[in-house]
């Protein structure tokens, strides 16, 4: 093992050697579940509804993923037992394994018919309006860093002269489409909110003087990054809302990337060595790393 490390050690000196810190040229992905995601609206629900499987509730989880991966900021993490760990780690949230959770809701649905007849013609115009609501929840705390809703609407209108043309039925891709443009108001804002903060990381172990950090590759961390190692703030209590609030971290050290491993973003960690005041290695949970 240690021959492993010395081995690792000489092949990244050189990277190590002309590393800067992190820049922003560069960008970390943030890890991000997406759960409770539900339909608060009277729409569909019948006399057998099923929440777990109600089609629009994972119409609007499909349409959220799909505009956060485009993105490239993001990796999406599937959490289909999300709820039970939720009730189990309470407002820490660390083993969620995400950086940030979103909780949404379908807060309005609702679709109507306008039209207009005339001698020789007539047209109808079918209009579709939704209201998506959003909670993002940073994992570490549990505190919501942000909370809108975004409305959307989409229509169709098909003519009919003379008999001739259309008098069509209910159009089912309206939903889509209002769905999506009302989660598109609040994508961007999910975006900067999680981008702004800092990237946090925790150091998981210490081996002969080789510092294991959570994240890797699929993340955009490489050989040759260098990242600041905090000490964390003490934690104190608000006497007006009873929250527990960390204070700020004191920056003790930096470490540099030597080598990242690991087959899943879950599962992936980075092998560092560590310039900086001695940390304890019996209280590893004292620390933390960001790049900020």
């Amino acid at each position: 093992m240690k021959r492993l490390f010395k081995f690792i050690f000489i092949t990244a000196l050189a990277a190590m050697c002309v590393a800067p810190l992190y820049g922003q040229d560069k960008t970390i992905k943030r890890k991000v579940a997406i759960g409770r995601f539900s339909n608060e609206t009277q729409y569909g629900k019948g006399l057998f509804y099923d929440k777990d499987n109600d089609p629009m509730r994972k119409q609007a989880m499909d349409i959220l993923s799909a505009k956060l991966a485009a993105s490239g900021k993001f990796i999406l993490l599937e959490r289909d037992d999300l709820d039970v760990l939720l009730k189990e780690s309470g407002t820490s949230m660390n083993k969620i394994g995400a950086d940030y959770i979103i909780l949404g809701s379908i807060t309005e649905f609702g679709r109507k018919d306008q039209g207009e007849h005339k001698v020789f013609s007539s047209t109808k115009t079918q209009i579709v309006e939704a209201g998506v609501s959003i909670r993002l929840v940073e994992a570490s705390t549990g505190l919501i860093i942000y909370s809108d809703e975004g409305k959307g609407q989409a229509e169709t209108t098909s003519k009919e002269v003379l008999g001739v043309g259309g008098s069509s039925s209910f159009d089912a891709s309206l939903s889509d489409k209002a769905i999506s443009a009302a989660i598109s108001q609040l994508v961007d804002n999910i975006i900067n909110k999680c981008m702004d903060k800092a990237w946090r990381s925790y150091i998981l172990s210490t081996d002969d003087g080789v510092y294991i950090i959570s994240g890797g590759a699929s993340q955009g961390i490489s050989s040759g990054d260098s990242f600041f190692v905090y000490k964390k703030g003490k934690v104190v209590t608000n006497p007006q809302t009873g929250l527990k609030v960390e204070l700020p971290g004191m920056k003790i050290g930096t470490v540099s990337v030597l080598q990242t491993t690991g087959d899943t973003p879950e599962t992936e960690i980075s092998l560092c060595s560590y310039d900086g005041t001695a940390v304890d290695a019996s209280a590893l949970e004292n620390y933390y790393i960001s790049d900020k």
